[in-house]
């Protein structure tokens, strides 16, 4: 990159610049952060330690609460420090890294939705073959594909910043630094970018939006079949927890990459970054362990023993 480049500072505009609101953010956003990691880390720990947890559809769920610490400390701990230190300064390989590792994590997480809703397919269309189409074989041929798919395609996206010239200072309407809004700080034409941006982003996401939500077509066929009502209710329940995480997922994605920012729009924006990167992880594990009678069930035996 050129000197002008190197030299670049962002100015990271916050949530807030009033000095006693940013207080009363820090210490919310510092239990919120808090809460994320400990209620993830108990979800990832617990199904990796009882035996009971260690299925396919729980394998797949220790993923999502690893992802939703990893792509959650990526934002909150330098949210956290700017709300401290109240500069909001950060240069370019710092923000080049922070975009990296959250499109990482949060491509990973967009590609194991539809994984699990995969695995839901199996288990309410083809129940007698659940064990042998969803072996640990398969499994983890999907949790490699899906690491593998997100670090090529975060890194695309990173190499092609690299193209891209950033005079003096700038100012990044965010807490963080995205995508868009770093196309948006750069002085030279960044038209090949948001034409990747738009292309590539666009055919990845809706390829998984497509995986996640064509299977409950089937699903809900499926259960609509069923004679009992109490059959029907127990095969809809599992479905449930997946299907509100995904959509709170997808909404807050929705808004933040496919509606255009404007200035009219920067704090409905904010509010949908706060959602997607702090407290949609929270509300994870959350939605799956107050929903799930073997989650609570492995919590007691952990205690116990």
């Amino acid at each position: 990159m050129m000197n002008l480049t190197k030299s670049a500072v962002f100015t990271l505009v916050g949530l807030s610049d009033h000095p006693p609101t940013m207080n009363g953010l820090f210490v919310l956003f510092l239990i919120i952060y808090m809460m994320t990691v400990i209620i993830n880390l108990l979800v990832f720990v617990l199904i990796i330690i009882d035996y009971h947890l260690h299925n396919p559809m729980y394998f797949f769920l220790s993923g999502l609460a690893f992802l939703d610490m990893s792509y959650s400390s990526v934002t909150a701990p330098r949210m956290l420090f700017d709300l401290v230190n109240k500069s909001g300064s950060i240069n370019i390989p710092e923000c080049t890294a922070q975009i990296f590792f959250f499109l990482y994590f949060a491509t990973s997480e967009l590609l194991l939705l539809s994984a699990m809703s995969y695995d839901r397919y199996v288990a309410i269309c083809h129940p007698l073959y659940y064990q042998q189409i969803m072996s640990w074989k398969v499994c983890h041929l999907l949790a490699i594909l899906i690491w593998v798919f997100a670090f090529v395609y975060s890194l695309f996206h990173t190499l092609f910043l690299l193209r891209l010239n950033f005079c003096g200072s700038s100012s990044i309407h965010n807490f963080f630094c995205d995508l868009p809004h770093l196309i948006q700080a750069s002085c030279t034409d960044p038209t090949i970018n948001i034409v990747l941006v738009f292309t590539v982003g666009s055919s990845v996401s809706l390829s998984a939006f497509l995986l996640t939500f064509l299977p409950y077509v089937r699903i809900f066929n499926t259960i609509l079949r069923i004679p009992s009502n109490a059959g029907k209710l127990k095969a809809f329940s599992t479905c449930t927890s997946h299907l509100m995480v995904v959509f709170i997922f997808y909404i807050s994605l929705i808004f933040i990459y496919l509606v255009p920012t404007s200035s009219s729009m920067f704090g409905m924006n904010k509010f949908f970054s706060v959602m997607y990167s702090l407290i949609n992880p929270l509300l994870n594990p959350l939605i799956y362990s107050l929903r799930n009678a073997d989650l609570k069930a492995a919590f007691k035996r952990t205690l116990y023993r």
